[in-house]
Formats: C-alpha cells, structure tokens, sequence
C-alpha cells in the first residue's frame, strides 16, 4: 500500500516490484502461491468483498453508489459521475461484510483463541506457542504479550485478514515479517499492529461502516 505523500508512479513501481518478487520467488522454490489479480468487474469486487476479509483500498461514499469511486474512468475529468447500483445478492453481501465488523475480539472465544493460534503456525511453523499470553506475541510484532489488547480498535475482522494474508501468501507474509529483504533499520514499524491498522484504514477509506 502507498501512503498519501507519495506519488502514483512510485505507487506503480511499488506494485510492480511487488509481483516480480512474488514470480522470482516462486521461480525458486516452486511455490504455487496465487497471485493477486486486478478485478475489472464491479460486481466481482464486492463479491471479493463479502466473501474475503481482504478489501481493496479504495475512497467510496454511501453503500449503492461505492463502486463508482472503484472505477473512475474519463468520464469523471469530462465532470460526469458513475453510479454502479448494486444487486439485491450484492447488497446482502454487504451488509455481511458490515455485520462482521462489528465483532470483536474475544479473547475468551475458543474459535477467536483458535485463529490467533492459527496465525502464530502460519507465522512460526516450526516454534511452539507457549501460551495465549506470553512474550514471543512481540517477535510477531504485538505490543505486549498480550495481542487481544491490539485488537481494540477494529475487532475480529483484523485477525482474520492477517490470517487469510498469511495462509493465501505465505512467501510475501513472511518476508515482511521476518524483514528479508533489503536493509535493517534502527527504528523498524511493529508488523502485527500494523496489519491491524491496515485492515482499520482500509475500513475507514471504504467507508464500510456508513449505514
């Protein structure tokens, strides 16, 4: 993902860079791990949507008229404006995708304790958890040693979306987590929490919780 201050061909580039890696990768290790494929279809995005915890960052106002932010064509700088009405099946999908977030965290929820242990094998397959509580939360990048106090600001949803990244994506998971590539820094951002805070940007910029 590109932050606001940098611009779109650095964007592209970034994207670009992205995949390569991914094919280098799978060239190595004959990894068949699927790629990431851009959607030009509205109704196959807000099927992607309801049916993925992983969303695509894109601006959108109200919940009919979303999709046009998706897909500004020309018509926009020929100050015209597209509205892509939705489905009847395409709303009810929302309005899942909606639903799920607003469920939190619960650290006292077998299934929710199952998932977070799910995402510690994903991530170490070959270190054993110790507990739900314990201190190797932080070499995943959680601020203490407990990850359902990081969980407070967008809920179960989260979870779920660093999951589905980590099972989906193992290679580039992984790479991110265990920083791989390039350069060590003095001062490097807490991966975890910052797959938390993606999932709660993404939300915010789809506007997913306007009713």
């Amino acid at each position: 993902m590109c932050s606001a201050n940098v611009n779109h061909k650095t964007c592209v580039w970034i994207f670009v860079q992205v995949e390569e890696d991914e094919a280098w990768e799978r060239r190595q290790k004959g990894n068949k791990e699927p790629r990431c494929q851009p959607s030009s279809s509205s109704a196959h995005v807000i099927t992607q949507l309801a049916t993925e915890p992983v969303v695509v960052a894109t601006p959108m106002v109200g919940t009919r008229s979303w999709i046009g932010g998706l897909f500004t064509r020309s018509s926009r700088r020929q100050d015209k404006s597209i509205d892509y009405t939705l489905s009847p099946l395409q709303e009810e999908r929302l309005q899942k995708l909606q639903d799920r977030l607003l469920v939190p965290f619960e650290e006292t929820r077998i299934d929710h304790q199952e998932s977070l242990k799910a995402l510690w094998n994903a991530s170490f397959p070959n270190i054993n958890l110790t507990g739900l509580v314990t201190e190797q939360w932080k070499d995943m990048g959680w601020q203490g040693p407990n990850p359902s106090t990081d969980f407070r600001g967008c809920g179960f949803i989260a979870l779920e979306n660093l999951l589905f990244s980590a099972r989906t994506y193992p290679v580039c998971f992984r790479r991110l987590l265990l920083k791989q590539r390039g350069d060590r820094a003095k001062w490097e951002y807490p991966f975890a929490v910052a797959g938390i805070n993606i999932s709660f940007m993404l939300i915010q910029m789809l506007d997913l919780q306007n009713t």
